[in-house]
């Protein structure tokens, strides 16, 4: 199953469980792609001592996740994404609705 996951928060909580349920669907056998959006695209900045994200979004990655960026929410912030040189728009979080068979949103 393709599985798409929108991560809208920089929760710590949130961001964690978004990636943790990314790569147990990678495991399980489904091809999953995850669009940051907002400021889920500030996980690769996320510290917390129980919580830590960005350990679980590499592995996601090294898996086989896919991952996309929102542009506009990069450049809003004025940051860059160390995951990804690509900045993806709208058309690409439209296009990953449509190509998946299930979307999952968290925040």
């Amino acid at each position: 199953m393709k599985i798409g996951i929108v991560l809208n928060s920089n929760d710590p909580e949130t961001a964690w469980n978004a990636c943790r349920f990314g790569l147990t669907a990678i495991v399980d056998g489904h091809e999953v792609t995850m669009f940051l959006l907002g400021p889920g695209v500030e996980i690769e900045d996320i510290r917390h001592e129980k919580f830590d994200a960005p350990s679980v979004l590499k592995d996601f990655l090294e898996n086989g996740g896919k991952i996309l960026v929102c542009g506009a929410c990069l450049d809003v912030r004025g940051m860059s994404s160390v995951v990804t040189e690509k900045k993806n728009v709208m058309n690409d979080l439209v296009n990953l609705v449509v190509e998946s068979d299930k979307v999952v949103t968290f925040g």
